[in-house]
């Protein structure tokens, strides 16, 4: 068996103005006193990477790692989750997507999807030059508005979304696969890619591409109300990336799955710091370790409650105690005994 890396931190959701936040050295010191061991750097944020340079220059990316390094931090992935949401965005999301977008390119939703492109190129080649395995990122979504199946979907129209979506992701999925990286999406509500099925709708669509695959945030299915443990015995083959992020399901007689319009602290599915939400994170760990899983588990901070500092802090330890050290021998060796052909016939009848 292998052993889960980590523990490690998305530091989107920490990145900022002020120091320690705003400066990529700062930023690995403050992770590394925290205990973390791996970082996943918002490829989007000018504030702690060039995404054209990492991909254009070598020496950039080697400078990169060398202060990682120099704070005992690994770069586990980049992200491009705002890049990959706008490979593929319908019409009816345009205005509220083009937050993610820079000026140049904003109320232009053909220079804007063909931005988004380029940057998913950047980051295979960057991903290449930092010597990473994996790469974290969202799928976009053509078919999201008719979720629901109300007013009925017409016949073909599923499966035309799946085509289309597969045709703007093969070609970077193809340079990915050059770059020798995965293509980890997060299958989350929003994007076309938000659960088992409409994953295998996409690989169906792509051919079963051996780049395109799983970034596990099991928060998200919490939410959903799918069961996050068998998912992980049906799609293990496929998940190269892990999220670790909590989150509950309180039930209520006003809202349900869909949250009723309602701010993240009045919603039924909310997400948590780690450790407060009803997250079975012990049996996580141990299917994942169970079926081999060897990348790093990465801290996402997104609660409702609890202050990010304290969710980080706590976040390093949490993890930290659950990543499972794999035996080395069976528990029951003791009573065993050296292969002996005449005395397995013997107990046979043989």
């Amino acid at each position: 068996m292998k052993q889960i890396q980590g523990p490690g931190i998305f530091l989107a959701q920490f990145a900022g103005d002020e120091s320690p936040f705003n400066d990529f050295s700062e930023i690995c010191k403050w992770a590394s006193s925290l205990g973390f061991k791996a970082i996943q750097i918002p490829s989007w944020d000018g504030r702690l990477i060039d995404l054209q340079q990492a991909a254009e220059s070598q020496a950039y990316c080697d400078d990169m790692k060398a202060t990682a390094s120099s704070f005992g931090l690994t770069i586990s992935e980049l992200s491009t989750h705002l890049q990959g949401q706008l490979v593929a965005v319908h019409p009816a999301y345009d205005e509220m997507f083009d937050g993610f977008a820079p000026d140049s390119v904003k109320n232009n939703p053909v220079a804007r999807q063909k931005w988004a492109v380029q940057q998913m190129f950047w980051a295979a080649q960057a991903s290449a030059n930092l010597g990473l395995k994996s790469h974290a990122t969202f799928s976009g979504a053509l078919l999201w508005h008719t979720m629901y199946p109300w007013p009925q979907r017409p016949a073909g129209l599923v499966e035309r979304g799946f085509e289309e979506l597969a045709s703007r992701w093969l070609p970077i999925l193809d340079a990915f696969d050059e770059a020798g990286v995965d293509v980890c999406y997060e299958l989350h509500p929003g994007e076309d890619l938000h659960d088992g099925l409409s994953f295998e709708a996409f690989l169906e669509a792509t051919n079963h591409h051996p780049r395109a695959n799983i970034l596990y945030d099991p928060s998200h299915f919490v939410l959903q109300q799918l069961d996050y443990l068998a998912f992980i015995d049906i799609y293990h083959e496929r998940i190269k990336a892990f999220h670790v992020k909590d989150a509950e399901f309180l039930p209520s007689g006003k809202a349900g799955v869909y949250g009723g319009y309602q701010g993240w602290l009045q919603r039924p599915g909310r997400f948590r710091s780690l450790g407060d939400g009803q997250i079975d994170f012990k049996a996580i760990f141990s299917k994942l370790t169970q079926y081999g899983f060897d990348g790093w588990a990465i801290m996402e901070w997104e609660c409702c409650m609890k202050h990010p500092m304290d969710g980080a802090k706590e976040g390093a330890i949490f993890i930290a105690e659950h990543i499972i050290r794999p035996t080395e021998k069976a528990f029951d060796d003791f009573a065993g005994v050296e292969l002996d052909h005449d005395l397995n016939n013997k107990i046979l009848g043989l």
